[in-house]
């Protein structure tokens, strides 16, 4: 009988959180991960496919170049529904920066020693997440910076190259197709980078599983 009810808690965990004030992650922020995680992983593995043709023949040349263009395209639309969310939500406020810079350098070297040095004794975050203040500072200026300049780039750069007639005239003024291309691979380079550390991370909660958890179920578990 006991396993029986700590089966039905668990259930209940899952459908009706006990603590409705850690709600931190909404329906549309949690369909945007998602369907991010799945179109990056998708650009990636299509991408090496195009640049490294002659060492892998998963897919035709003709097959990976149309399924990254229509995944890319996909994952741009999703990324207006992100900034469309956050720009008309109370929930940018996520994003706020710490203005007072003495206070930010005091968050962030907290989080610094933690991730060096404290996580592994399994000390708590110095970070406290709430519903509107999910982010540390680390991760607050990291996203900031990968979603408002890192993947306009990374798409812009994609744009021009998916029609180089087109957009001839650009390409030109940034240097030329090799320019532009390399910016596109070492973008590509960095992302796959930042999914192996975001996957990691995300695999450092209470347990292994928990911050996987909560991007299906919407709250923090505490």
């Amino acid at each position: 009988m006991s396993t029986g009810h700590s089966g039905q808690k668990e259930l209940e965990g899952w459908i009706k959180p006990p603590n409705p004030e850690l709600y931190i992650n909404p329906l549309p922020v949690r369909i945007w991960h998602w369907l991010n995680a799945l179109g990056f992983v998708v650009l990636i593995l299509t991408g090496i496919q195009i640049r490294y043709a002659n060492l892998f023949n998963v897919l035709s040349f003709e097959t990976a170049v149309k399924t990254h263009n229509w995944v890319a395209f996909t994952v741009i639309a999703n990324y207006f529904v992100w900034l469309g969310f956050y720009l008309f939500s109370d929930k940018i406020t996520v994003y706020h920066p710490e203005l007072n810079m003495r206070k930010f350098f005091d968050k962030a070297f907290k989080q610094i020693i933690y991730y060096s040095y404290g996580i592994f004794r399994g000390e708590k975050s110095p970070h406290k997440v709430q519903p509107y203040d999910k982010f540390n500072p680390m991760q607050s200026i990291t996203y900031q910076i990968v979603m408002l300049l890192v993947v306009p780039i990374q798409f812009i750069t994609g744009i021009m190259m998916w029609d180089i007639k087109r957009f001839e005239a650009p390409i030109a003024f940034l240097g030329g197709i090799r320019s532009v291309d390399t910016v596109h691979v070492l973008i590509f380079i960095f992302f796959v980078s930042f999914t192996m550390i975001h996957a990691y991370m995300g695999a450092l909660g209470h347990t292994p599983s928990a911050h996987f958890k909560e991007m299906f179920t919407g709250y923090e578990e505490e």
